[in-house]
């Protein structure tokens, strides 16, 4: 299926693999509604984007745990963009401990971003979605929500949630011709891995942003008929 022309919002663009997703889309022709918290980092990537791929790209701040800021975001984008043919959810938070050392807000903050947010967007963009009668939901989920591993309750438990939340949205519009995948990576070289403690390994051998944004792509282009339910995507050889 041909991406050009497409049009497509993506969470969590500011960095890691929505970043890497953005420019990947760019690249096959498709214009962009971009959300993140920080503005500086999307505005940073609005030239780049704008001028060597020559695609649309809109540019909205929001925390997707803040169900106004999502549905004001999302309006915008709907408003600007004509249609979204393609949704990423890929903005997620980590942090790790054990049940114990944890506190319950760090817990719930984890579950509201990763789990919350994905359904906040999600909800705000299906109307438009089941009126065109065809789009694509990619939602970014983990190897950890296969299985779970000490001091990951809470991160293992949301993206376990969003490959839930994924399956039965999947089933509940595939009829309408919407097609709805979990992308389930193992450990990628992000500033978020790096900054929740995850050893990532040399650059070189380990998964990088681009790799995972190449899958999406792959994802995306394969015959309307089909889809990919579920896909995971590993490092090869890591230290």
């Amino acid at each position: 299926m041909k991406l050009q022309g497409k049009t497509a919002i993506i969470t969590g663009a500011g960095k890691g693999i929505g970043k890497a997703t953005a420019i990947a889309l760019a690249k096959e022709g498709v214009n962009l509604g971009l959300i993140a918290r920080n503005r500086a980092d999307l505005e940073s990537m609005h030239g780049i984007l704008t001028s060597t791929y020559g695609v649309k790209v809109f540019l909205e701040p929001a925390d997707i745990s803040n169900k106004s800021e999502v549905d004001t975001a999302i309006d915008s984008l709907i408003q600007q963009l004509g249609s979204v043919d393609i949704l990423i959810n890929n903005a997620g938070v980590a942090q790790f401990g054990t049940l114990l050392e944890m506190e319950p807000s760090e817990w719930e903050r984890i579950i509201q971003v990763n789990v919350m947010g994905t359904y906040y967007v999600t909800r705000a963009v299906l109307p438009t979605m089941l009126k065109q009668n065809g789009a694509n939901i990619i939602n970014i989920s983990s190897t950890a929500g296969e299985r779970g591993f000490a001091t990951g309750s809470a991160y293992c438990a949301s993206k376990a949630a969003v490959l839930g939340l994924t399956e039965s949205l999947m089933q509940e519009v595939r009829k309408s011709n919407i097609r709805v995948t979990a992308l389930t990576p193992s450990t990628v070289n992000t500033e978020l891995a790096i900054n929740a403690g995850l050893k990532v390994g040399d650059e070189d051998r380990m998964m990088q942003p681009e790799d995972v944004a190449e899958l999406v792509v792959a994802t995306l282009t394969l015959p309307q008929r089909v889809f990919i339910k579920s896909a995971g995507i590993w490092t090869t050889n890591p230290q």
